[in-house]
């Protein structure tokens, strides 16, 4: 759960979608960059995701009236990404997807209801730990042909890489202040 406060939180929302309008809205055509102009039904309009779920959620005066927005995937989580993603997780730059990739993810899945995307993303967050804690215990790895791939982490694999390099060398400073105290 995330706080108010998260920053990541904050950038995960204000990643993109496309949002399709089926009514016509007065007054909010800023948004396409004509202010007081009206957007019409039928526009396109990429919106930060706080802003698209609100109009997804909202209606029309009636209770009969179209929805204001239907949403689309984001460009990070398009067929061809989850196509690459299944084709080798490993070779695809998450981070130039988007910088919080399992976090979009994560809320996408709690607008969309996809099993196929959403396995896609558990696969590809196994195997990627997987190569991850390879390159954090084997730092030659890291410097190497590996560099290109620890440079595609998005911010929780990079959380996840800090953590599995920086956990043997705190359980070695443990042991040692176990073994200077006994």
């Amino acid at each position: 759960m995330s706080s108010y406060y998260d920053v990541d939180a904050i950038l995960t929302d204000s990643q993109k979608l496309p949002c399709t309008f089926h009514i016509d809205v007065p007054g909010l055509g800023y948004l396409e960059g004509n202010a007081g102009d009206t957007v019409k039904s039928g526009t396109k309009i990429d919106l930060p995701m706080w802003l698209g779920t609100m109009l997804a959620m909202a209606t029309g005066n009636n209770s009969g009236s179209p929805e204001v927005v239907t949403l689309e995937f984001p460009a990070p989580l398009q067929q061809r990404v989850i196509n690459a993603l299944r084709a080798d997780p490993k070779t695809v730059d998450l981070r130039a997807q988007a910088p919080h990739f399992y976090a979009l993810g994560s809320k996408i899945m709690e607008l969309f209801d996809d099993p196929d995307v959403l396995d896609t993303l558990v696969d590809t967050y196994r195997q990627r730990a997987s190569e991850i804690a390879d390159h954090a215990h084997n730092p030659r790895g890291a410097l190497g042909e590996g560099a290109e791939f620890l440079r595609g982490l998005d911010e929780s694999e990079r959380q996840l890489f800090k953590a599995a390099h920086e956990g043997p060398k705190a359980v070695k400073a443990w042991t040692q202040d176990l073994k200077k105290n006994d």
